[in-house]
């Protein structure tokens, strides 16, 4: 019977450190720092949690209590909070997406270019095969 286990803040920032600049999958880094061999699949789901914390709060959202179920009304402000997206965030966003829009029409034009390059090219070598 597993037991349930509590791992410090560190501890869990030390992982997904590691398996980010490592580029360990979720098996070798459960295989490295939770358990013995054959039971790391019983933890990856935890890896991809503590990933999904670490990339959505950073190192702050591990300092979150997460355990038990809570209720608007015993503490509002109790668990994860959701995501707001600043104005600005947003606006670079927008900007982004837009820079790459461009970006891409440039290059279906470029790529259309060169099909019509292609094709020139082709039918002059052909012409000059039957001359």
């Amino acid at each position: 019977m597993r037991k349930n286990r509590k791992y410090s803040p560190e501890f869990k920032i030390s992982c997904i450190i590691d398996m980010r600049e490592n580029n360990l999958t979720y098996n070798e880094t459960a295989r490295k720092y939770l358990c013995e061999k054959g039971k790391e699949s019983c933890f990856r789901s935890q890896l991809k949690l503590w990933e999904r914390i670490f990339l959505e709060e950073g190192k702050a959202g591990f300092c979150l209590e997460r355990r038990g179920r809570t209720t608007k009304i015993d503490n509002p402000n109790k668990g994860r909070q959701k995501k707001k997206l600043d104005k600005q965030v947003k606006q670079d966003l927008i900007a982004e997406n837009q820079q790459l829009k461009e970006r891409l029409e440039q290059l279906e034009m470029e790529n259309e270019y060169l099909k019509k390059l292609d094709a020139l090219v082709r039918k002059r070598l052909q012409n000059q095969k039957k001359k």
